[in-house]
């Protein structure tokens, strides 16, 4: 070897700990930066601005520039085998879309008109620099989120401290002058970002009238992210962008998303989120065409509210831009394909991305069947594997069980009830509203104070059961509520196994529903006594309505929401976003877990009688 080969070797070995340090040096620099250009943008539009602020926000906005300029350089200079190695191609692209924007800098504007001057205004447009840098500040702090799982980061009190971020964010958001009409009280909007974030759509305000159209936008994109869920979000934009995730990282966010493998990993995030959007566009367009020219709106008006319920109903949030919710005159009279786009929204985003993704492979499996028996001419009788996997089959079974008694139920109990004036069609479709709106999107079309107390009734049972995990909805979960009813029937037969459809339900399964059931029960009743000493005006069945509809993060209420005082709205927040989270998933981000022991104690036996 060569003397000066050998002097590049020891160079780089000996300058190789001060590159590392330099880089995460400027790492931390730029996740400060992207926070300050997030902070900045929401306070540009958020307040009323002089031309001194302009001046210094657009100051930031430069600082920032240069700042990720720099991260960029130093990386691929620096580092670039490992910059190349873990950096997607689309990461790529984005950072060229970066060093696009120095063209106005080191070229004069062209004096000629011409696309080359629409170009250049274009690279040197204000809009194209805070797109830009707000997309590569997301990513960046995406990509450091999922980072932290690989330095063995609890999952669950990530998955926490990531609702509980969006929360506080969404409750500055909301306070801004430019997202309310009169202002509203810190614990007020602390309660309508917990209530969007976590899916719920239980408010101490109307809606409708004391937000703006800039507020309706951030509470819908507070829906969409607690719908899809933080971490979804964020393994996404790292993995798909940057791909430089660990494996820890990606068995962890496999545990979060239910894939089957590493190898699906990415492809189940991406199934999620086209599910998410395709069946959100589908939802807009029939609620689109369902309230086309019967509301008095302008077409722009129609749109936004179509897509605003249509988001809302697939994350089962509940939340309407509408007085009186979805029960406004204005809807209650030939309105009937509404109610039932809505009730479809909220059944598919009800029984769980995994169930969405079975669907998926069963569609593309009868398809290639079928173009194969087209080609052969040959139908093949043989080879047909379980289509349905057993959680596919438990949640649609459950979900159509409850779907249907709770329709002939509540139609029955309110025939000549709280629906009486109504024809023979929307007294069935107001029943069958009503019995997907509990499981858990807190619509309303009828005063629900106005309904029996038998009805009611079956709305907390609703409302505790929920969806299907792994879905926008909340409750214990139809999963949860099918193996705690199976093992029951088990312990009845005097069997020592849990069977359904030709297999024997784990242990852990069967353990962790009955934790979960047990849980829900306690934080219920421990919830309704503290409410019922806060509130002692309020009658039980209005706090034992309002505390389930929270933990189940359903949002509907006996007219009680408003009326509560500030402690009582902060205990109410707070069962909405242990609802939301988890209750099991909170409890093992909060106890320290034990490792397997390898040994057993002898067995015994409890009198249990």
């Amino acid at each position: 070897m060569k003397i000066y080969h050998k002097f590049l070797l020891y160079q780089n070995k000996l300058l190789r700990p001060y590159i590392r340090v330099l880089l995460g040096l400027v790492e931390v620099l730029t996740y400060l930066a992207s926070l300050l250009l997030i902070v900045s943008v929401v306070y540009e539009h958020g307040f009323p601005l002089s031309p001194n602020e302009i001046i210094g926000l657009n100051s930031v906005y430069k600082a920032v520039w240069i700042i990720f300029l720099i991260d960029v350089s130093l990386h691929v200079i620096l580092e670039y085998r490992d910059t190349k190695k873990n950096y997607r191609n689309l990461a790529w692209i984005l950072n060229g879309f970066l060093f696009l924007t120095l063209i106005p800098v080191i070229f004069h504007r062209p004096e000629e008109s011409g696309a080359i001057l629409h170009f250049w205004d274009f690279l040197n447009g204000k809009f194209y620099h805070i797109l830009l840098l707000l997309v590569l500040s997301f990513l960046n702090l995406s990509n450091g989120l999922v980072r932290l799982l690989g330095r063995r980061t609890n999952p669950s009190l990530m998955l926490a401290a990531g609702f509980l971020t969006f929360i506080i964010i969404g409750t500055g958001l909301l306070m801004l002058p430019l997202c309310t009409v009169d202002g509203i009280t810190w614990v007020d909007s602390l309660f309508t970002a917990t209530s969007a974030v976590c899916v719920n759509g239980l408010v101490p305000v109307d809606v409708s009238t004391a937000f703006t159209p800039t507020g309706h936008v951030i509470i819908i994109l507070l829906i969409q992210i607690g719908g899809l869920g933080v971490m979804t979000l964020t393994s996404f934009f790292a993995m798909f962008f940057m791909g430089n995730t660990s494996l820890y990282n990606q068995l962890v966010v496999r545990d979060m998303v239910s894939s089957n493998s590493l190898g699906s990993l990415l492809s189940t995030l991406l199934y999620i989120l086209g599910f998410t959007l395709v069946i959100e566009g589908i939802g807009m367009v029939a609620i689109w065409f369902s309230i086309h020219d019967t509301l008095g709106m302008s077409f722009d008006d129609e749109l936004a509210f179509a897509a605003f319920h249509s988001i809302s109903a697939f994350c089962n949030a509940g939340f309407s831009t509408l007085p009186g919710n979805l029960g406004n005159p204005l809807l209650m009279d030939g309105h009937n394909s509404l109610y039932v786009s809505v009730s479809f929204l909220i059944i598919l985003g009800g029984i769980g991305f995994p169930i969405l993704v079975n669907f998926k492979d069963i569609v593309l499996y009868r398809l290639r069947n079928f173009w194969k028996m087209l080609r052969t001419r040959k139908f093949d009788k043989h080879n047909m594997p379980h289509l349905y996997n057993l959680n596919t089959k438990i949640v649609l079974i459950m979900t159509f069980l409850l779907l249907t008694i709770g329709t002939l139920a509540i139609a029955v109990l309110e025939w000549n009830g709280s629906f009486a004036g109504m024809s023979m069609t929307e007294k069935v479709t107001q029943a069958f509203f009503n019995a997907t709106c509990p499981r858990t999107a807190g619509f309303t079309s009828v005063d629900l104070a106005s309904l029996s107390l038998q009805t009611l009734l079956l709305y907390l049972a609703l409302m505790w059961i929920g969806g299907g995990s792994q879905s926008t909805a909340g409750g214990i979960k139809v999963n949860t509520f099918a193996v705690v009813s199976l093992n029951l029937v088990a312990v009845l037969r005097g069997t020592n196994r849990v069977e359904v459809f030709g297999r024997e339900l784990s242990s852990d399964s069967i353990r962790r529903s009955n934790a979960t059931v047990f849980m829900s029960l306690i934080v219920l009743f421990l919830s309704i006594f503290i409410l019922s000493m806060l509130e002692p005006e309020a009658s039980l069945m209005a706090l034992a309505f309002e505390c389930v509809s929270a933990l189940s993060t359903t949002g509907a209420s006996l007219n009680l929401t408003s009326s509560l005082g500030d402690v009582s709205k902060l205990l109410v927040a707070f069962l909405m976003f242990i609802g939301r989270v988890g209750l099991i998933t909170l409890m093992l981000g909060i106890i320290k877990q034990k490792k397997n022991l390898k040994y057993r104690y002898p067995s015994d036996n409890i009198i249990i009688n």
